[in-house]
């Protein structure tokens, strides 16, 4: 049994297509998800500025999508390792309440007990980190793996990581992992 750590935005919620649902709500114009390939998260919108407001609306971060094949590979994951979900929810303080009602609602399998707010992700100890920011990713001392969103492709940063292109794959790769090394003993 492995210790699996999960990233929620961009990796459980589908960030990149609530940024352009919001955005065509309140400006009437619809941006494609092939517009903010290698873009900078945020950015790639007509109205400059307004796609990093949202982070800080009320309401946003509880309302995003999920990402296709999330919730039945993370409940198969369940099943043979331990799973953590981490995300840095005190950045945006609003957040933190919104992401625990989004996950009760939509992961109600996950306990609080393996629900992991903080700030910085390298505190994070365990033997895989599913994530979509270099930033998380590089000093984790497991095994990274690297969730393919419109930020992260054809970028320099992120070409020697082992990517995920969907939860399709992410389910694969847990699957032909035969015995896995195991850093960390599961909690009882």
């Amino acid at each position: 049994m492995a210790r699996i750590v999960i990233d929620m935005d961009g990796v459980m919620a589908d960030l990149t297509q609530h940024y352009i649902n919001w955005y065509a709500e309140r400006t009437g114009e619809r941006i494609s998800p092939e517009a903010l390939i290698g873009v900078p998260e945020t950015q790639g919108f007509p109205q400059e500025g307004i796609v990093p407001q949202f982070l800080h609306t009320p309401g946003f971060f509880r309302t995003a999508p999920v990402m296709p094949g999330s919730q039945e590979v993370i409940r198969k994951l369940m099943e043979q390792h331990e799973v953590f979900i981490v995300s840095a929810a005190v950045e945006f303080p609003q957040s933190l309440s919104e992401k625990i009602e989004w996950l009760n609602e939509h992961f109600p399998f996950i306990s609080w007990k393996h629900m992991v707010f903080c700030g910085l992700k390298t505190i994070v100890e365990a033997d895989y980190m599913i994530d979509d920011y270099d930033k998380n990713l590089r000093f984790f001392k497991g095994k990274p793996l690297l969730f393919s969103a419109p930020h992260n492709v054809g970028h320099e940063l992120y070409k020697d990581y082992k990517r995920m292109d969907t939860w399709h794959d992410v389910a694969d790769y847990f699957a032909a992992i035969e015995e896995p090394v195991v850093m960390h003993q599961a909690a009882s």
